[in-house]
């Protein structure tokens, strides 16, 4: 028996709209739920009748993961009217939405789910899922640079937790979080004096970005098995 879920949530899992969107259909009166008026406490299943604005939602759509190679100038918030908003180079139904965030000025990989468990269990701190990034910056590389940056460094002040950097070129390193603070590397560089001029993101949890395979701008279906998500 499937366990009932919030109607917001049940229309946003529907691919019908945001969660955001459905409050306000429903405080409008255009959302009912097996022949009666909805509330915002009603939860339901794929069982019950909801009818959105005169169409019957009938099923919860198919679960799916894609791997999409962001681009710089696409911003993560899925703002319809922002002409820059990834909410315009989502695939098409059922409605996908990103696994966390990719700042605007950076690029790669970045994953998109309508599985809301899924996102729940990769965004927990608990679970500690490793996104490794190639990083540029804007004049050679200081021999102690990635030494303070993998011990810790201050930033929105907190100190980062411990990770694994790695010399790459005079001006380019790569490193590996367990954390996801805003703009993290950014400010973690400009603290210790440098620019990030580069930010490009290569893997999330085991699975890889391939710029051969998948081209800027585009993105693939992947199987949650491709994904290494459990990390003991």
């Amino acid at each position: 028996m499937p366990k009932p879920i919030r109607l917001a949530k049940f229309l946003g899992h529907a691919g019908v709209c945001s969660r955001r969107q459905a409050s306000r259909l429903i405080d409008a009166g255009e959302v009912t739920v097996n022949g009666k008026l909805a509330n915002h406490i009603d939860h339901v299943t794929a069982q019950d009748i909801v009818i959105v604005q005169g169409k019957a939602i009938t099923t919860l759509p198919e679960k799916v993961l894609y791997a999409y190679h962001k681009p710089v100038g696409v911003d993560c918030k899925l703002n319809i009217d922002d002409p820059t908003s990834l909410i315009h180079c989502l695939p098409g139904a059922p409605r996908v939405y990103p696994i966390g965030r990719l700042d605007k000025d950076s690029r790669g990989l970045l994953l998109l789910t309508n599985d809301g468990a899924l996102c729940q269990y990769m965004l927990h701190p608990e679970h500690h899922q490793k996104k490794e990034y190639w990083v540029e910056v804007d004049r050679p590389i200081d021999p102690s640079f990635c030494q303070k940056m993998a011990n810790g460094v201050p930033i929105n002040g907190h100190i980062t937790l411990p990770c694994d950097v790695e010399l790459l070129t005079p001006m380019r390193f790569k490193i590996t979080l367990q954390q996801g603070l805003n703009r993290q590397i950014r400010k973690m560089s400009h603290y210790c004096g440098y620019r990030v001029i580069d930010l490009f993101r290569v893997k999330i949890a085991g699975f890889t970005l391939q710029p051969n395979n998948l081209t800027e701008g585009a993105y693939q279906r992947i199987s949650q098995s491709e994904l290494s998500i459990v990390q003991k």
